[in-house]
């Protein structure tokens, strides 16, 4: 079976997941392994097992890491309660959470000490949601689809705000938000900015490839939330699509009748389990491949200040 190869772009790693994995590196580098992280850093199998190799060791309970030893929190974000518990017990910390998860925790917190209620849009159990739930867990509440906004009781309509999950898009919101705004019309709603750009950017991709693949192929874990969502969106735009950790997971029956197969990737996949993919469908058939370059978002991230110092007073060689 022959058929045209297409890659979308924007895809694969955002500028978030390269922090935090460029984290965990530079600090097994400057101090030694093994490092301890909190949660996996990234929502994907490969980056861990890598990590894991070069003397990283993963973990979702602090109680595992011994006192005085070092612990990177993962890019998810965490509650104020798991900072406080690695203080207590000593710990080293470096903090790879995204900049973007940051600025909605302290909107969280400056919500919270205006005496607002906040509603946080979101997939429950989802360790960034966790993370946010714990700025102010007592005012809080957690909703993920309209019918939880119809069961909604505030304490009082003029002081509630809205906050999202990083990793949702303008588009997974939208319903959401309208319908709390049609409730509560004095309801305060983020700003644009606080969505996750490249979430949105892979979304808009996916949306464009949909139009022109039969068959969609997302490169991620099961557990990453924006990649099942480029799946889902894929789908609502008529193609059919498929999440594959790697290359060994497709099944050539997906194929039949296609010509013309689309592949991206989630925030948190690497490039080169893509190029294996890619590989794996000219075995299969592949006539054509049509790779457009990689967008530049223009997003940079800083480390965090203690490993640029780090960097600086380095020796050179």
């Amino acid at each position: 079976m022959a058929f045209e190869l297409e890659l979308a772009s924007p895809r694969g790693f955002c500028a978030g997941v390269d922090r935090a994995i460029e984290i965990v590196e530079l600090a097994l580098e400057r101090y030694g392994k093994p490092v301890y992280v909190r949660h996996e850093i990234v929502h994907n199998r490969h980056v861990v097992e890598d990590l894991r190799a070069k003397g990283a060791i993963f973990t979702d309970d602090l109680a595992d890491v011994p006192e005085g030893a070092l612990v990177v929190f993962s890019a998810h974000g965490i509650s104020p309660a798991v900072r406080a518990e690695a203080e207590r017990r000593k710990l080293r910390t470096l903090d790879a959470t995204c900049p973007l998860v940051t600025k909605v925790h302290v909107e969280a917190g400056r919500f919270a000490r205006e005496g607002f209620e906040m509603i946080l849009v979101g997939h429950r159990g989802h360790v960034e949601v966790e993370g946010t739930l714990g700025q102010a867990p007592e005012r809080m509440v957690l909703v993920e689809t309209v019918e939880d906004v119809a069961k909604l009781e505030v304490r009082d309509p003029a002081k509630l705000a809205v906050l999202t999950q990083t990793t949702l898009s303008v588009d997974d919101t939208r319903e959401i938000v309208a319908a709390l705004k049609a409730r509560f019309p004095q309801i305060r709603v983020p700003g644009k900015d606080d969505i996750c750009y490249a979430t949105q950017n892979r979304q808009n991709a996916v949306k464009e490839l949909a139009t022109r693949a039969e068959l969609v192929i997302v490169v991620g874990a099961p557990s990453s939330s924006n990649s099942n969502r480029l799946v889902e969106v894929a789908r609502t735009r008529g193609a059919r699509a498929e999440l594959v950790e790697e290359a060994a997971d497709i099944d050539p029956a997906w194929l039949a009748g296609a010509t013309r197969v689309g592949v991206t990737a989630g925030a948190s996949t690497p490039e080169d389990l893509v190029q294996a993919v890619c590989e794996r469908l000219r075995a299969l058939g592949a006539t054509k491949v049509e790779a457009l370059p990689i967008v530049d978002e223009g997003m940079r991230f800083p480390l965090p200040a203690e490993l640029k110092r780090e960097q600086r007073n380095a020796p050179t060689v």
